[in-house]
């Protein structure tokens, strides 16, 4: 299925209702092919995630030097052993959900000069995900920004699948005002108009945007 203009427009417009224009929209297009992509490009899109350090280097590095606006957001888990790979393609890395990973990055901090990142918080304290316990999250910001240097910019959640998002996105929130980070990555495919309601400052659109996911790309 090809990049979905009329949902793009449609978001926009519920950002402009609901929340205000400096929500950013990042276009997922993890597993799908380059050619949705470039529709994606053709009708003014620049922001896209991607969750696979290979995947994102097959799509878009010669894109990169095409459109030099394009940002580039990591969206998925990263292995330490690919840090330095995933350096060189992404602009802006949502999931720094570790300590070891956090260390990783700092070893190349002469390269991250223009690099941005976002703190993920296992919001509903999940066994089963990623991110950073609530109750450590505060002192996880400090040691990123303070004795690493990272430029972290925001924090990042996935609700519980099967729980209303809204006070988890609320809580996050308020993690992000004590700790005076300005962004906020949250909401997705179907939560995403509670999102901009709750300060969401970038949302993550895949499958509205580019349909069901084409697996084995």
């Amino acid at each position: 299925m090809p990049f979905n203009k009329k949902v793009y427009k449609e978001i926009l417009d519920n950002i402009r209702e609901f929340g205000n224009n400096n929500i950013k929209i990042v276009a997922v297009s993890k597993n799908h092919p380059i050619e949705s992509v470039k529709k994606a490009l053709d009708i003014g899109v620049r922001i896209f995630g991607e969750n696979r350090v290979q995947e994102a280097q097959s799509k878009f590095f010669d894109l990169k030097k095409k459109y030099n606006n394009i940002e580039l957001h990591l969206t998925g888990s990263l292995q330490t052993n690919k840090v330095k790979a995933a350096i060189d393609i992404f602009d802006i890395f949502q999931t720094l959900d570790r300590e070891k990973l956090a260390k990783e990055f700092g070893k190349y901090r002469n390269t991250l000069l223009d690099k941005k990142f976002f703190i993920q918080v296992n919001i509903g304290n999940e066994k089963n995900k990623s991110g950073i316990d609530v109750a450590l999250v505060d002192d996880f910001i400090f040691y990123c920004k303070e004795d690493l240097k990272l430029n972290v910019i925001g924090l990042m959640c996935i609700p519980p699948i099967d729980e209303n998002p809204i006070s988890f996105f609320k809580t996050l929130k308020k993690i992000s005002d004590r700790n005076n980070l300005k962004n906020l990555s949250m909401g997705m495919s179907g939560d995403y108009l509670d999102a901009i309601k709750c300060g969401a400052s970038y949302i993550r659109v895949g499958t509205k945007l580019f349909g069901q996911r084409v697996y084995g790309y």
